[in-house]
């Protein structure tokens, strides 16, 4: 598992024109290709660090996921959109294609755009010119922070939204 493979991102970014907050991801997991939506491993903090902070139930369904966004006014999208990357490691990708956030940015009423990790930070501020917050990863590759700090670093997006 190894090998470096070209893999395009085949999902949507999820938002309408009511979004009041970007968050950027790198690139989907392995996971969550195969399930078809974003954070789709169940270790990834994601779903339930939103849910905590905006004090609500996680969602479970993909449906439920798209609705709590849409509900809270958050777009979520991947800073890449295509990449060679070797599992789901970050630190692999190369040949990185940037995802295309102009439609978001323009149907849409973001006023803050959020990096979910160092590597959509990087990706963006390489690529893009517009300003964007890094905020720790929720990813369980991230294990410098449990669920409370994310939480005290996450909070932030509540001034936004």
């Amino acid at each position: 598992m190894n090998e470096l493979n070209f893999i395009a991102h085949n999902f949507d970014p999820v938002y309408d024109q009511d979004s009041k907050i970007l968050i950027l991801g790198s690139f989907p997991s392995v996971i969550s290709r195969e399930n078809q939506f974003y954070y789709g491993n169940p270790r990834n903090r994601f779903w339930k660090l939103l849910a905590e902070i905006l004090e609500q139930t996680v969602p479970e369904t993909i449906e439920d996921k798209k609705e709590f966004l849409i509900r809270n006014r958050i777009a979520i999208y991947d800073a890449a959109k295509s990449c060679e990357i070797i599992g789901s490691s970050d630190s692999s990708m190369k040949s990185i294609e940037p995802s295309d956030l102009e439609p978001i940015l323009k149907n849409s009423s973001i006023e803050k755009v959020f990096a979910n990790g160092k590597k959509a930070h990087d990706i963006v501020k390489k690529h893009f010119d517009i300003d964007i917050v890094l905020l720790p990863s929720t990813s369980p590759a991230n294990a410098r922070y449990n669920l409370e700090q994310l939480k005290d670093k996450w909070k932030l997006i509540l001034d936004y939204i």
